[in-house]
Formats: C-alpha cells, sequence, structure tokens
C-alpha cells in the first residue's frame, strides 16, 4: 500500500497537498482518497484518477491536482468471487470481513474491487473548503452534499485496514464508487446490490509519504478524535 500522509492528520484538517494526481497513480492502479481542501471524493481506478463532485458527478482529475490524504495499490486480483443480493452496506462489510477471516489475512491490508449493477447507492461528496486546524468533521458539516444513485452499474472501491493500525487509517472498510461510464461517484454510505463480481487483493507493506512542510508538525496526531474519524470515514453520512 502506498499513502499519502494519515487519517490522523486529514482528521485534524491538513488538507494541504502532499503530492499530486500524476505522481500518486504511479504508485498504484486502485485506490481512493481526496483532494486539496478536501475538493471532492478521489477513486482511482485502472490506472486513472477521478473527482467525485458535490453533486455526484465525477471527472478525470487534473494530474497537477494536490493530493492530502489517499491510499492505493496495484491490484493483483489474487482472488475472485461472486457477490449478490446485498440488502444493505452492512451486509458487504459484513461479507467482505468473513471473506479476509477465513483466509486469515484479518491483520493484512486489503484493497477488492466490485464491478456489478446497484438498485442503489447512496453516496456523499463534498467542495473545497481552504482552512488550517479545522477538523475534518466540521469542514464536511459545512460542504459535505449527499445523494443517491439508482439501477446503475459500476464499480465499489473496498479499502480495509486492520484495528492495529487505527489513526493510520480508518479500521474496517472504507468505500467508494465510480460508475460503468466513469461520469457518477462519491464517498459510499449505502448500497443494495443486485449482483457484482469481487477481485481481491491482499497487502502486507505499507509506505507512507508524510508531509514535509514545517507546518505539519503544529499538529498534535494523537489528539484526533477517533470518534469523529469513525463518524466522518465510516458513518452514514
Amino acid at each position: 500500500m502506498y499513502q499519502v500522509s494519515t487519517l490522523q492528520a486529514l482528521a485534524l484538517g491538513y488538507t494541504r497537498p502532499v503530492t499530486t494526481v500524476s505522481e500518486l497513480v504511479r504508485h498504484g492502479n486502485i485506490g481512493l482518497g481526496t483532494f486539496e481542501n478536501v475538493d471532492g471524493e478521489m477513486i482511482i481506478l485502472d490506472g486513472e484518477c477521478y473527482r467525485a463532485a458535490e453533486d455526484g458527478s465525477a471527472s478525470p482529475a487534473p494530474g497537477e491536482l494536490g493530493v492530502p490524504f489517499a491510499s492505493v495499490t496495484n491490484a493483483k486480483a489474487e482472488r475472485l468471487f461472486d457477490i449478490d443480493d446485498v440488502a444493505d452496506m452492512e451486509t458487504l462489510k459484513t461479507l467482505l470481513t468473513l471473506t479476509i477471516e477465513e483466509d486469515f489475512a484479518l491483520n493484512s491490508m486489503h484493497i477488492i474491487r466490485i464491478d456489478g449493477h446497484f438498485n442503489e447507492v447512496s453516496a456523499r461528496s463534498e467542495s473545497a473548503y481552504k482552512s488550517a486546524h479545522v477538523d475534518l468533521k466540521d469542514i464536511l458539516a459545512q460542504t459535505q452534499k449527499d445523494f443517491a444513485f439508482e439501477d446503475i452499474s459500476g464499480t465499489l472501491v473496498c479499502v480495509y485496514y486492520p484495528d492495529y493500525m487505527d489513526g493510520i487509517n480508518a479500521p474496517g472498510w472504507h468505500v467508494h464508487f465510480l460508475s460503468e461510464d466513469r461520469k457518477k461517484g462519491g464517498h459510499v454510505f449505502g448500497i443494495v446490490l443486485d449482483q457484482g463480481k469481487a477481485k481481491w487483493t491482499r497487502i502486507n507493506n505499507i509506505e507512507i509519504a508524510l508531509p514535509q512542510e514545517p507546518a505539519f508538525d503544529t499538529y498534535a496526531l494523537k489528539g484526533a478524535s477517533q470518534d469523529d474519524i469513525k463518524e466522518v470515514e465510516q458513518g452514514n453520512g
């Protein structure tokens, strides 16, 4: 896994660019994250980076766009399996967790790509909010918009970090969506999945690119609220 910054830093409001889109995609062909000043949700798929805007529309992200936080890897599709008739997000997360548990892999990182047809996808994104030391929770309270897609084909990018990496990233599953036509997407908090095919990549190494500017050292990362992190990263919109 190649990770840009830490979720603790993002949660405390460090939303300045650490790298660029063009540099990020050199480190992986699938992943997720956000953009400078939390200006939309990031979905990397097949080596291309897309930005989901606050209205749910998606478009290719310019290579020079700044990235404050992201996780990417190169997909290996070590295991393929079908996932059908999933009624909600918690059911999906449970199924994915059981899948990696059966392989004795709960202490590894994972990215699972699910291509399928969805009866409904409930998601959110946000517009830019330039600030310093304003918590992500407070930023999203100002800029976040929820939306839903119905009867749609597309891809879920599902990223898993184990519990002991809490703070570096959000423990458990974090899911973004991109439509088949690459025109819609966002951070997912609800689904009704009709049928899908999953490709699983297990990851046992991580490289973290930390911000290099002095301002980064003004953030007390251990002070990040774990409740706030859970709410904004895995909450219900």
